[in-house]
């Protein structure tokens, strides 16, 4: 039994290892992406970096819309992919692209008609409301493309063809690049327009996303179809699409909303601390992208393994997922830590900003250990079985019903400093764990959701 367990064991770390590289890649690609934003505004002004990072928290809270659906779709086509039942993951893929599709259209309208009011439901403070609406104006193009391009790239996940999605993003990274230098710069004969040039590239970048998408789902043997599974329809899985991703789509938004409230409720302290934030936001995505990959990966090697009946062995696998990502995250916090000391040299603030950085890094590394912990659970073990419910519950009473209350008392209750504030805030991974831990021993999530179509 032993040699079993280890054999078991080694199987399932190689499968973990084959996904969650290709998926850490992107996570550390997409970070790097916002931390090229982020240096290169670096040279227009602390201003510049304060209004950019309000004004993506609207691409943020877009971002958990369409990670709550592309969860749902990982979900259930993960576990038809155990099945080998590609003509249900195809229905599925063109149910999530009508939602989604018009979620992105209503975001991007918002973002190019009404810039000036989405950015006034961050901050009071007016120059960045001007700076930050320029922004979104010319970024409105890129919330559509990214709903579309989540979607294809989580089916892509879900039939386990993750070094696409890696190459993908590369791709977007290296564009990203390219364009910011000229649009911010002026190189190569091009205007220098500062953030407004950011937006302009990250449009065109998601744009060039999108197609490259198209193209490969076109040519991809298992999954050999296009823009057309928009039109595919099937009223059991729709039913089921509903019932499994609505929560998550829930749970991802309650969050998503959760922490674009901490930056409202910090956007309202000044801009020192919504820099420092800024600059410490990047980092925080850098250091967790091996724990988040593996929370993710891990969903599709579990939902596959239930999918095919494999309940026992997926439980076992679980327990070891639970443990290395864990681990990771625990890194993640160290290495958070060790960014200190080269960071002032790479984007300067004032010198209250740089002393709120140094403190939010500290605070930040113990968050991610928490996060770690969470994520592998909620979006990774319980979302394999179909449990995204217990996230949704667990989201809206500790985030809303303490953190955000706590928060909003802190700041303009009791006036406390936008330090302790930012402390209270990030107490939150830590608040809704022990009935995380609880739950997955009751063993609830671990189901096979498929039906016989």
């Amino acid at each position: 039994m032993i040699v079993f367990m280890n054999l078991e064991a080694k199987s399932f770390y190689k499968s973990l290892c084959t996904i969650v590289g290709p998926i850490a890649a992107q996570n550390l690609i997409s970070a790097a992406v916002s931390s090229v934003d982020v240096i290169m505004l670096g040279s227009v002004g602390q201003t510049a970096i304060a209004a950019s990072s309000l004004a993506n928290q609207i691409t943020f809270i877009l971002f958990m819309i369409s990670t709550g659906l592309s969860s749902g779709l990982i979900m259930l086509s993960s576990q038809y992919w155990g099945k080998k039942d590609v003509e249900s993951i195809k229905v599925l893929m063109g149910i999530a692209l009508r939602i989604s599709c018009s979620v992105g259209f209503i975001f991007g309208v918002l973002a190019f008609f009404c810039p000036t009011f989405l950015m006034g439901i961050f901050t009071n403070d007016q120059n960045l409301i001007s700076v930050g609406s320029s922004y979104l104006k010319v970024a409105s193009i890129s919330f559509f493309c990214l709903s579309i391009s989540q979607i294809f790239q989580s089916a892509f996940k879900s039939i386990e063809r993750v070094k696409i999605v890696t190459i993908l993003t590369l791709i977007t990274l290296g564009l990203n690049v390219l364009l910011n230098s000229c649009f911010i710069y002026g190189f190569i004969g091009f205007p220098k327009l500062g953030i407004v040039g950011v937006g302009i590239a990250t449009s065109i970048s998601r744009v060039i996303e999108v197609v490259i998408c198209l193209i490969y789902c076109k040519k991809q043997k298992d999954l050999h179809c296009g823009f057309s599974v928009i039109f595919k329809r099937n009223q059991l899985l729709f039913s089921d699409f509903v019932k499994f991703s609505m929560p998550a789509v829930g749970n991802e938004l309650v969050w998503g909303a959760a922490f674009s409230m901490y930056s409202v409720i910090l956007g309202h302290l000044g801009e020192d601390i919504v820099a420092a934030n800024s600059v410490v936001g990047v980092i925080r995505n850098l250091a967790t992208v091996v724990c988040f990959g593996m929370a993710y990966g891990g969903a599709i090697i579990l939902g596959k393994q239930m999918g095919a009946g494999e309940l026992e062995k997926a439980e076992r696998n679980a327990a070891r997922l639970a443990k290395v990502t864990i681990l990771s995250g625990v890194l993640g916090g160290i290495l958070v830590l060790c960014c200190r000391s080269f960071i002032p040299n790479i984007v300067k603030l004032s010198e209250n900003a740089s002393h709120c950085r140094d403190i939010l890094m500290y605070i930040t590394a113990y968050s991610i250990v928490g996060a770690s912990i969470n994520t592998v659970f909620i979006c990774g073990i319980f979302r394999a079985g179909g449990d995204s419910k217990f996230g949704f519950i667990a989201d809206v009473i500790n985030m809303w019903g303490v953190s955000v209350p706590l928060g909003l008392l802190a700041a303009f209750v009791f006036k406390l400093p936008p330090l302790w504030v930012y402390f209270i805030l990030y107490l939150d991974e830590f608040e809704k764990m022990p009935f995380v831990i609880v739950h997955y021993f009751k063993k609830k999530w671990l189901k096979n959701i498929t039906r016989e179509i």
